[in-house]
């Protein structure tokens, strides 16, 4: 059982890092496809960033492997496979509530890291991009990493979710852990600044976080940072 735990999070382990080359590495290309030579000063920073992120991924991939095989061999999680299981209607509902919940968490325990000592201990690594970058993504000090890797199994465990909308879950993590952090702009200015847009977090809204670190704590949504009046809006630089 150890042996077959081990394997599965070595596995996971793989799978994360990978998805993490692919998409930060993509979004990286494209970058400098559209913006030449934007980060071209930025060598060194970037290898710190792809470093700090394999480990990350490694931190990723343990509870996600845990998971993976309790899933499989002893029914732990609520993660379902039969389409007819729950109301077709609780497909889409389900990804929505992880993403909310998954915000949530991510709003508190980022603000918490913003304090001074916590900051020094946990958050400083990711904040040494500057700019951030594509690579930048999962560029976490181990401390940080962990409250990150905890989120998705938990949830697991404690809502149904189809195994597909699962998958579109950790996608929208993906894409937007990376394009929020590419230091420009992706999405069209109709829709970041639209009334839609005007709730959804994309790189206008997080590269102003990165500027003035004392605002726009949220990962998906500007709900919290609503509530609580820390939402500053978007980065003057290329909003």
């Amino acid at each position: 059982m150890v042996a077959a735990i081990i394997l599965s999070a070595l596995a996971m382990t793989a799978i994360v890092a990978l998805r993490y080359l692919a998409s930060s590495g993509f979004f990286a290309w494209l970058t400098g496809r559209l913006r030449p030579g934007y980060h071209a000063a930025l060598k060194p920073q970037i290898g710190r960033e792809i470093g700090w992120s394999l480990a990350s991924a490694a931190i990723y991939g343990a509870p996600a492997g845990i998971v993976a095989w309790g899933w499989q061999e002893r029914g732990w999680t609520q993660i379902y496979t039969e389409w007819g299981a729950y109301p077709l209607w609780y497909l889409p509902l389900a990804p929505l509530i992880y993403l909310l919940l998954h915000d949530t968490w991510f709003y508190w325990t980022h603000r918490l890291m913003h304090a001074p000592r916590l900051f020094k201990a946990m958050h400083a690594v990711h904040h040494a991009s500057r700019p951030p970058t594509a690579w930048a993504a999962m560029s976490f000090h181990p401390y940080e990493a962990v409250t990150g890797a905890i989120v998705i199994p938990l949830l697991v465990m404690a809502i149904p979710i189809h195994v597909a909308m699962l998958g579109v879950v950790l996608l929208v993590m993906t894409i937007m852990g990376v394009t929020n952090h590419m230091g420009w702009e992706m999405f069209p200015r109709r829709l970041v600044h639209s009334p839609l847009g005007s709730w959804l977090i994309t790189a206008s809204h997080h590269q102003r976080h990165h500027e003035e670190y004392r605002c726009n704590y949220g990962l998906y949504f500007r709900l919290w940072d609503r509530i609580c009046k820390t939402d500053k809006g978007l980065s003057d630089n290329f909003a």
